[in-house]
């Protein structure tokens, strides 16, 4: 089985990137083994078709189950027509949300979570300020651990 993870970074501590078709990098893992790879995704900056050229590139690495924070509904419509799972809210290191899709938290998305017709720039600056909620969300975990060591 294959997982592909959005991702803020291109490894298994990154955060997971809240928006599926920005997202710089996905991190498409094998459960079992943990091994990786890193897909770096070169339609994150487009003016537009994002979702869909991703969710593409996704169905051909032979994904069978995505994690992201959010997914709009050209990017659901391709990867549901591919039979890949979608799972959405999901936020933390994209090994931990590996870890927890293995142990059977999340459950499917049954429908895309971004509502059709948003205003693109809306949906940016809601994914930039989630992850910067979960990079100083980290941030803070690794004070924590540094200062507990002292």
């Amino acid at each position: 089985m294959k997982i592909a993870v959005s991702a803020t970074a291109p490894n298994l501590d990154a955060l997971v990137d809240p928006r599926f078709g920005r997202a710089p990098y996905f991190i498409i893992v094998d459960p079992d083994s943990m091994q990786f790879e890193t897909m770096e995704n070169s339609s994150a900056s487009a003016p537009g078709g994002t979702g869909i050229s991703v969710a593409q590139a996704i169905v051909g690495k032979g994904v069978q189950v995505v994690l992201t924070g959010s997914c709009g509904p050209n990017a659901y419509e391709v990867l549901s027509a591919a039979g890949v799972q979608i799972i959405t809210g999901v936020s933390g290191t994209v090994r931990d949300a590996v870890l927890s899709f293995k142990q059977g938290k999340p459950a499917s998305t049954s429908a895309p979570d971004v509502p059709p017709g948003e205003e693109e720039g809306l949906r940016q600056l809601k994914g930039q300020a989630e992850a910067l909620k979960q990079q100083l969300s980290e941030i803070n975990r690794r004070i924590d651990e540094i200062t507990s060591e002292d």
